[in-house]
C-alpha cells in the first residue's frame, strides 16, 4: 500500500493535479470590505472564490442564533435522527425551509453531499434507471453508483438527448437528474422542458438546487431557488435537494418533496439514518438566514449586479478567447487553455490579492480546466474594479 501511495503521489506531481486545502484567516463581518478582515501586515483578499454568496456567514444574527442554540442545545446533536438526535430546532427548520421554497416538506441532513447520496440510493436501486445530465454533481454520481442503478448519461442541458435515452427504458422507475444552476459552469438547466419530457416518460424530476437556493427565484420569489414559485415547486413528481451551506452561510443539507417522499427517507436513506444529525447551532443558523434572505431581497439582486459587472468587465479584447459569460446567478466561469494555466492563473491572482476557484481534472473532464468566480453580495464597486483590473491582466498573458 505504501508504495502504490508514492507512485500515485508521483503521478499526480507528473501531471500538475496535486490539491492542497487553502488556508484563509478569520473573516470580520460582513461591510465595507466584503466580509474580509484586514490582519496586521497582510493585505485584504478579495473573496471570489469562496459559496458565501450572501454574505451571511459572517452575519452577526446567525452567530447570535447558533450561540443561543448551543446554550439550549448543546454544540452537537449527539446522535443520528432516528435515535436522540432530532431536536425540536431541526423540525422548525425543516417547516421553514418547506415554506421557504414551496415544497410540501423537507428533510434536513447533516451536508448536501449527504442528501443528494441519500435520496439517489434511496430512490434508485436495480428497478430504477437513472437519466442524468453529464455535468452532475460529484455527490450525485457517487449516489449513483451507491444506489445499484443503471446509468445513463446525457449531453449537457440537452434535451433532445435525454429523451432518447428515456425512450430505451426498460426499468419500471426513472429517476432524471440535473442541476437548476450548475457549479462550474454556472449556466442554467431548461427546467421546464426536462420537467414536460420526465411526464411525458413518466419520470421522477430530481433537481440540485445547491448554487440556487439563495440567488435564483422568480419575481417575488427571487432567492428562493430557480424552482420556487413555479410549477414544479410542489409537484409530486418534482424532488429538490438544496444545501444550506452556501448562499445560506451555514451547514448542512435538504431534501425537498412530499410527505410521502420524506416518509420514504427517513425509512431508507442510509445517509439520514447512520449519520449524526446536523448539529444545532448550524440548523439555528440555517433558520435565521432563511428569515435574512425573505426580509433582505437586495441580497440575491446584489449577486445578479455584481455577476453582471464581473461579466461586462472581463470581456474579452481582440485576439483573446476567454471570457465570462453572464450566468443565471452567482457562479461565473473563464475557461481557461489547460490545467496548468488554470493552476497559474489562481496563483498570479491569489498573489495580487484576488482569490478565484480553479477548476482541473479530475474535478471537471479533460480540456474544460477554468477560474471559477462567485459573484457575492458584499462585494463593493472597489473590490470588482480591482479584481477585474487584476484578471484582466493575468488573462491577457495567459493568451
Amino acid at each position: 500500500m505504501t508504495a502504490w501511495l508514492e507512485q500515485q503521489a508521483d503521478v499526480r506531481e507528473r501531471r500538475g493535479l496535486v490539491r492542497k486545502p487553502m488556508v484563509r484567516g478569520p473573516q470580520g463581518a460582513a461591510g465595507k470590505e466584503g466580509g474580509q478582515r484586514k490582519e496586521s501586515g497582510q493585505p485584504r483578499m478579495i473573496d471570489l472564490a469562496s459559496n458565501d454568496y450572501l454574505g451571511l456567514s459572517t452575519d452577526p444574527r446567525l452567530a447570535e442564533a447558533a450561540t443561543e442554540a448551543i446554550r439550549r442545545w448543546g454544540t452537537g446533536a449527539a446522535s443520528s435522527r432516528l435515535v436522540t438526535g432530532t431536536t425540536e430546532l431541526h423540525l422548525e427548520l425543516e417547516h421553514h425551509l418547506a415554506l421557504f421554497t414551496g415544497a410540501e416538506a423537507a428533510l434536513v441532513f447533516s451536508s448536501g453531499y449527504l442528501a443528494n447520496l441519500g435520496v439517489t440510493t434511496a430512490l434508485g436501486g436495480p428497478g430504477t434507471l437513472i437519466v442524468a445530465d453529464e455535468h452532475c454533481h460529484a455527490s450525485l454520481i457517487d449516489g449513483f453508483r451507491l444506489s445499484r442503478s443503471e446509468v445513463r448519461e446525457f449531453k449537457h442541458n440537452d434535451t433532445a438527448d435525454a429523451a432518447r435515452l428515456l425512450e430505451k427504458r426498460t426499468q419500471p422507475r426513472v429517476l432524471m437528474v440535473v442541476e437548476s444552476i450548475y457549479s462550474v459552469g454556472g449556466d442554467a438547466a431548461p427546467l421546464q422542458e426536462l420537467f414536460n419530457l420526465a411526464q411525458e416518460h413518466d419520470a421522477a424530476l430530481l433537481i440540485d438546487e445547491a448554487h440556487s437556493l439563495g440567488v435564483a427565484g422568480v419575481g417575488a420569489f427571487q432567492g428562493r431557488g430557480a424552482v420556487a414559485g413555479t410549477g414544479l415547486a410542489n409537484h409530486p413528481g418534482v424532488v429538490r435537494t438544496a444545501t444550506l451551506s452556501k448562499a445560506l452561510g451555514s451547514q448542512g443539507g435538504a431534501v425537498l418533496g412530499s410527505s410521502l417522499l420524506r416518509e420514504h427517507l427517513v425509512n431508507r436513506s442510509r445517509s439520514f439514518i447512520f449519520d449524526t444529525a446536523l448539529a444545532p447551532p448550524a440548523a439555528a443558523a440555517a433558520m435565521a438566514a432563511v428569515g435574512i434572505i425573505q426580509q433582505e431581497p437586495w441580497r440575491a439582486a446584489a449577486v445578479h449586479h455584481n455577476a453582471a459587472a464581473l461579466a461586462a468587465q472581463l470581456q474579452p479584447r481582440p485576439g483573446r478567447s476567454a471570457a465570462v459569460e453572464r450566468s443565471a446567478g452567482a457562479v461565473q466561469s473563464i475557461p481557461m487553455p489547460s490545467a496548468e494555466a488554470a493552476l497559474a492563473a489562481s496563483h498570479a491572482a491569489y498573489a495580487a490579492g484576488v482569490q478565484v476557484g480553479c477548476f482541473r481534472p479530475p474535478s471537471v473532464p479533460d480540456g474544460v480546466s477554468r477560474l471559477r468566480l462567485t459573484a457575492r453580495a458584499n462585494l463593493t464597486p472597489t473590490d470588482l474594479d480591482h479584481a477585474c483590473s487584476v484578471l484582466r491582466d493575468i488573462l491577457e498573458r495567459t493568451s
